[in-house]
């Protein structure tokens, strides 16, 4: 089945890297932050992200469910895997791969506003505004996307397709 190239891999290395750069000058005062990758499908950005900062960053995972196998998330929220790092006063930048209906991104907000920490900002790879239920903007965007199903980079359909080294529309 052939998916139609939306963000080519150039074009994904060119944009993380700009995001690095941005990144490391804005927590560049010695913040002592934290980047919080929300597994599974931010893994790749965050890990070409990581790469891109200069600074000097601890690195702890999350995981959450609200899809299941399905290509539109239920709304309710679970973590399955909770970070490990203390967070209280510190700085955290949660990195995401995509935020849609922004009701993931919420929940994701709320849990780590209540482990204490003391600055929040998100770095998404993708972006759908389009597709907002609630209102949330992100800090860090490295594409604005139409509301498409897309796969690749660390994006899946029923855990396949992850390792698709570009963004692809998913074809029915």
């Amino acid at each position: 089945m052939a998916h139609v190239t939306l963000i080519t891999k150039d074009q994904i290395a060119k944009r993380v890297a700009e995001m690095g750069r941005q990144i490391s000058a804005d927590y560049a005062a010695g913040a002592n932050p934290i980047a919080l990758c929300v597994l599974k499908g931010a893994m790749f950005f965050c890990a070409d992200l990581m790469r891109n900062i200069t600074i000097d960053m601890a690195l702890d995972f999350i995981q959450i469910s609200s899809y299941g196998n399905e290509k539109y998330s239920s709304g309710v929220v679970t973590v399955l895997k909770e970070p490990q790092l203390d967070m209280h006063g510190r700085a955290v930048l949660i990195v995401e791969d995509i935020i849609d209906s922004g009701l993931s991104m919420r929940e994701v907000f709320r849990y780590i506003e209540s482990r204490g920490a003391s600055m929040l900002r998100t770095a998404t790879f993708l972006d759908k505004p389009a597709a907002r239920k609630v209102e949330f903007r992100a800090d860090y965007v490295g594409f604005s996307i139409d509301p498409k199903f897309v796969i690749g980079y660390g994006l899946d359909y029923a855990e396949r397709y992850r390792n698709i080294p570009e963004i692809q529309v998913l074809n029915e």
